[in-house]
């Protein structure tokens, strides 16, 4: 799955990709790692277990049939990995994301009226299909049974498609889970880069729930803010993950709150623990698995935490902007040979 940052998505932020920077490694102690003595490092382990049975290289192999005995986890990272920083051009930044939750029903009611649409075939072959706007106030998609579920809340949805998966929790008490299965072609365009221009709000001020709160006071001018950007994503049901499991990451296994930890796979391999020390508001000093990736996600120190399901995980990852250093913890043999020669 590829992971959009909604902060980034909503403010129109990009960042360059490691082509033309130059990149340093440098091999540190675990004594060298700020708060490693105080984490739960069998809660990384176990998440770490998720996903290393996927990793091809032979050291990681190695690594992945000793983890699954029974071990103190802090002796294996500490007996079987070096902390390694990596570091280009880039500033530090940590964010964070979730799964949005949304309200549905699998048939359409007044309250329920906004469809959640599977691919059309017709979209999936063009490079280029028809926008939001067309998709929204035509007719193309009705009656084709395209319909996987209908949500009661516009801006919702709109989210959900900048997050690229999610749950929707049904009438019945029931749940489905969707996942990205594709979009129409057309390049993001901010919504919140909009209100910034036409002055209703200024950088600083506009968030997802600056966003949402300004579209459902003003309900008709709202719609046509969203149709402003005219990609549209498209989505298939997840129905293999169980409920009490996390989505999928880039992995394609299921990621873990406050553990798994999205990045650039540029500068960091997908699978490894990562130590991230982040600064702010909220101090953070923990051992996570780089398990996803995400299109705003560039650079050697660029670290996106995932903080769960719902409303409140959403909260809490829109507010995470900080800086702070990131060390990926390697094979020993790895993390040597990563160095430049003659270098310690």
């Amino acid at each position: 799955m590829t992971r959009a940052v909604l902060a980034a998505a909503l403010l129109g932020l990009t960042m360059s990709g490691p082509a033309a920077t130059e990149t340093r490694h440098t091999i540190l102690s675990f004594d060298d790692l700020d708060g490693w003595a105080e984490d739960d490092h069998g809660k990384a382990l176990e998440a770490f277990r998720k996903t290393c049975a996927d990793m091809k290289d032979p050291d990681w192999r190695a690594l992945c049939a000793l983890a699954a005995d029974r071990i103190d986890a802090k002796a294996f990272f500490e007996l079987f990995f070096r902390p390694v920083m990596i570091e280009d051009q880039g500033e530090p930044l940590f964010t964070g994301y979730f799964e949005p939750e949304l309200r549905g029903s699998l048939s359409p009611t007044d309250r329920f009226r906004y469809p959640v649409y599977r691919m059309p075939p017709e979209a999936r072959d063009a490079r280029k299909w028809i926008s939001r706007r067309e998709i929204e106030t035509g007719n193309v998609l009705e009656g084709r049974g395209l319909e996987i579920a209908w949500v009661d809340d516009p801006v919702d949805l709109f989210f959900l498609q900048i997050q690229g998966s999610g749950r929707i929790r049904l009438e019945n008490g029931g749940s489905i889970r969707v996942g990205y299965a594709g979009s129409n072609g057309h390049d993001y365009r901010s919504i919140g880069v909009e209100l910034i221009r036409r002055g209703i709000y200024d950088a600083h001020q506009v968030s997802a729930e600056v966003i949402r709160n300004w579209v459902r006071r003003n309900p008709v001018e709202g719609e046509e803010l969203l149709r402003h950007n005219p990609s549209y994503v498209f989505f298939r049901p997840v129905n293999h993950v169980p409920s009490e499991e996390g989505p999928l990451g880039a992995m394609n296994r299921s990621i873990t709150p406050m553990r798994s930890v999205a990045v650039d796979p540029a500068f960091v391999p997908l699978g490894a623990p990562v130590w991230i020390e982040k600064d702010g508001e909220d101090p953070l000093r923990r051992l996570l698995v780089a398990q996803d990736t995400g299109s705003a996600i560039k650079g050697a120190q660029r670290a996106d935490i995932f903080f769960g399901t719902g409303k409140a995980a959403g909260q809490m990852a829109g507010k995470l902007k900080d800086a702070g250093r990131m060390m990926v913890l390697l094979p020993i043999q790895r993390a040597y040979a990563v160095l430049p020669e003659g270098a310690e």
